[in-house]
């Protein structure tokens, strides 16, 4: 029952943070999804600061641990797939970290806060451990648990988070919409992460 739980984890954080994040902008009059950042809902001083990374950051720290528990303790996998799921742990602290240190109201700020330089920090992290972890499982040998199809789905799927965060970077610059490459990028990560936990199932 417990490992079960933890299988599906990846998905169940996948489907949270879509519900979550819709849930939170509901609170957040004027909030647009296109042109601002998921960490604007939790941004110091916004009307969700507070909700937001008690329904989101928190519970989705907990999901991400607990699947990236569960990768790290397989027996039947390579090595590359357990420090992929050691990966998935540093997402989940990450989660937590950028919830707990809430980026500064202007996310063009040039002078930002500890509290918003923290946030930054974690959020790299988060970014970084979800495109290093599919690329560890794509050159991991093809096994019962983890099929070739599912290999070259994790390739695909690095390239095209990276390419979305390019363009998340040029729209951050033009201060045009980073918020729809924000998640483009951000969502093909989490849906790698619920296919991993359909492929595990």
């Amino acid at each position: 029952m417990f490992e079960s739980i933890a299988i599906y984890s990846g998905l169940i954080a996948t489907i949270w943070i879509f519900i979550g994040v819709y849930v939170a902008s509901r609170f957040y009059n004027g909030y647009s999804h296109s042109k601002q950042f998921c960490s604007e809902l939790g941004a110091t001083g916004s009307p969700t600061e507070k909700l937001s990374p008690l329904i989101n950051n928190y519970p989705l720290g907990f999901l991400f641990c607990f699947f990236g528990w569960y990768l790290a303790q397989l027996s039947s996998v390579s090595i590359l797939v357990n420090i992929a799921g050691w990966l998935v742990i540093a997402h989940g602290i990450g989660t937590w970290v950028a919830g707990y240190f809430p980026m500064d109201a202007d996310p063009f700020t040039k002078n930002p806060t500890f509290n918003c330089k923290i946030h930054s920090w974690a959020g790299f992290i988060m970014l970084l451990s979800l495109v290093v972890a599919p690329i560890l499982v794509s050159i991991s040998p093809t096994t019962e648990a983890i099929p070739l199809y599912f290999r070259i789905f994790s390739v695909v799927s690095v390239i095209a988070a990276v390419y979305y965060l390019f363009a998340m970077v040029k729209a951050v610059k033009s201060q045009s919409n980073p918020g729809i490459q924000q998640r483009i990028s951000y969502g093909i990560q989490l849906i790698w992460l619920s296919a991993f936990s359909l492929v595990l199932a």
